[in-house]
């Protein structure tokens, strides 16, 4: 849960800040449920089980999902503007869903697997998963940090920031590559979880500010601290059962993301 939040909540900060767009979130943009499609594919037709099997799939459909939104997004007046984005992400994590839905049902012997991975939770997590997956853990994160700076020029405006002699194609390639390999590898061990990434980067820059140098550390130790109370109270409220942490995310974010169209009007940040 710790590992998989601090992932999480940097990933919303860093998409925000690439896309200035305050709804930008792994869920809402498409990039789990790209993950999440291409982990199902290999549990349907692969016969994979582990995340040892996943993580490669996941960073891959994580990748091509995001690229592809963007591109969608980009199209028409205006460029990637956020509400495009928005809507871009809605619409082609919808259509992955559907996806995933005709793939499973073709196959009974894989459904209950699947679905249980899908629903995402922190349950099956173990230290060997964690170790697995570090050290992408690792290069995101530090490929993120390392982009703090230049995603705060980004906020001023590309024409801004290039003429304060930042190269804007290099600082949003990094930032986006080292948030894709955050969201992947989380999504490898505990399947899709939403609505973290929203939340995270909003409630941080309420207490320290816009500035990226410490919003992406403030955000790893927030969402490592959602995600974990998440999980506990999950434990607690289902006894004898568990009520998976993506369910608690999902019910806490949906209101959450409501608030934020109606005090934003999605606008860029």
């Amino acid at each position: 849960a710790v590992v998989t939040g601090a992932a999480l909540g940097v990933t919303g900060a860093v998409m925000q800040g690439v896309t200035r767009n305050p709804l930008a979130d792994p869920g809402i943009l498409g990039i789990n449920t790209g993950a999440s499609l291409a982990v199902v594919l290999g549990i349907t037709y692969l016969s994979m089980s582990a995340a040892s099997d996943y993580i490669w799939l996941a960073l891959g459909g994580a990748a091509v999902t995001a690229v592809f939104v963007y591109l969608i997004g980009s199209l028409g007046h205006g460029g990637a503007t956020p509400l495009k984005l928005a809507l871009a992400g809605s619409a082609t994590a919808a259509a992955l869903t559907s996806f995933i839905s005709a793939v499973t049902l073709t196959r009974n012997d894989i459904v209950d697997l699947a679905r249980d991975w899908e629903i995402g939770g922190v349950g099956g997590g173990t230290w060997d998963s964690v170790r697995l997956v570090a050290p992408f853990l690792i290069v995101g994160f530090l490929a993120c940090l390392l982009s703090a700076r230049g995603l705060n020029s980004l906020a001023l405006g590309d024409e801004l920031a290039a003429g304060l002699g930042e190269k804007v194609w290099l600082t949003r390639i990094c930032a986006a590559a080292g948030a894709v390999v955050l969201c992947g590898a989380a999504t490898a061990v505990t399947g899709p979880i939403g609505f973290v990434g929203l939340v995270v980067p909003h409630a941080c820059r309420l207490l320290i500010g816009v500035d990226h140098r410490w919003l992406i550390p403030f955000s790893a130790v927030t969402g490592a601290a959602l995600l974990t109370a998440a999980d506990i109270l999950g434990r607690i409220v289902a006894r004898p059962a568990e009520l998976e942490v993506g369910i608690l995310t999902a019910l806490i974010g949906a209101p959450v993301f409501i608030a934020i169209v109606r005090r934003q009007k999605v606008r860029a940040l």
